[in-house]
């Protein structure tokens, strides 16, 4: 039981992690290849700042995934084990 609670935590921090730079990099990527005002003079930061917004919303959410699927892991290998 504490296994499957321990590589929970793990994934939950790791997805808490993992999931804003994703959202960063694919977010910049896709402001600057979309919109031709991204990163000009007179945008004043308005792209990178959005973009930024998503990846610190995106924490909690890749938290909850990480974590879900460490417990699914875990689960599914303690099944299989037994």
């Amino acid at each position: 039981m504490w296994s499957i609670v321990l590589r929970a935590v793990l994934f939950g921090v790791l997805g808490m992690i993992v999931t804003p730079v994703l959202v960063m990099i694919l977010g910049l990527t896709l402001a600057y290849s979309l919109d031709s005002r991204c990163g000009k003079p007179g945008d004043s930061g308005g792209c990178e700042m959005g973009v930024g917004s998503l990846a610190f919303v995106s924490i909690i959410p890749g938290a909850l995934a990480g974590a879900g699927f460490g417990a699914w892991r875990g689960m599914r290998r303690r099944k299989l084990n037994a």
